[in-house]
């Protein structure tokens, strides 16, 4: 193989892994601004749902190619035990291991939306507010096991889609008295 062709996959997989937290970003935004706890009404037309809906699957497949493309990396060779089980990558183990964390919550609470009859309206509800904090986690996999994190072509993209998703949920903790909890079972503000 020649220089190029052996990087080939970790630049594959770096491209998807740099696209899964961008458009995981504008997933978190559109959540934020569809959910039942947005910040400020958006008008009765806007329906943004759909899109939330689009963005958090085209982030699963992402996520899911993110880590896939990796098996067919020569230099890394991490297995399918190294790309499912957090902190068994002997690359950057702690940050890579996040990362897994981080894709596996991602994927599991995003294709829950899809048994949510089965899980409860309000229950689903509570567990869904967890995909902020894996994707958060999801940001600092980028930034510790990333290969591009020092780079300001990097930096400048994922800090101008999460940015809005931060202040949207910092804005939606803000509105929330401490010491109040959502039902499990009922309706969640």
């Amino acid at each position: 193989m020649s220089g190029n062709g052996i990087h080939l996959w970790w630049i594959l997989s770096r491209g998807t892994g740099i696209a899964a937290i961008l458009v995981a970003s504008l997933s978190v935004t559109t959540g934020l601004l569809a959910g039942r706890g947005r910040p400020f009404k958006l008008g009765r037309f806007t329906d943004i749902k759909p899109v939330h809906e689009a963005l958090s699957m085209a982030t699963i497949i992402l996520v899911a190619g993110h880590g896939l493309l990796l098996l067919g990396d020569p230099w890394l060779e991490p297995g399918p035990a190294g790309i499912a089980l957090p902190f068994h990558l002997s690359y950057r183990p702690f940050w890579t291991g996040i990362g897994i964390i981080a894709g596996w919550g991602i994927v599991l609470l995003g294709l829950s939306y899809y048994a949510r009859k089965w899980i409860g309206p309000g229950r689903w509800r509570v567990a869904h507010r967890f995909v902020a904090v894996f994707w958060i986690l999801g940001i600092f996999h980028t930034f510790g096991a990333g290969t591009d994190a020092g780079r300001l072509w990097l930096q400048v993209p994922v800090a101008v889609t999460a940015l809005p998703a931060l202040v949207l949920l910092g804005m939606r903790l803000g509105k929330r008295p401490l010491g109040r909890r959502a039902s499990v079972t009922g309706s969640v503000p």
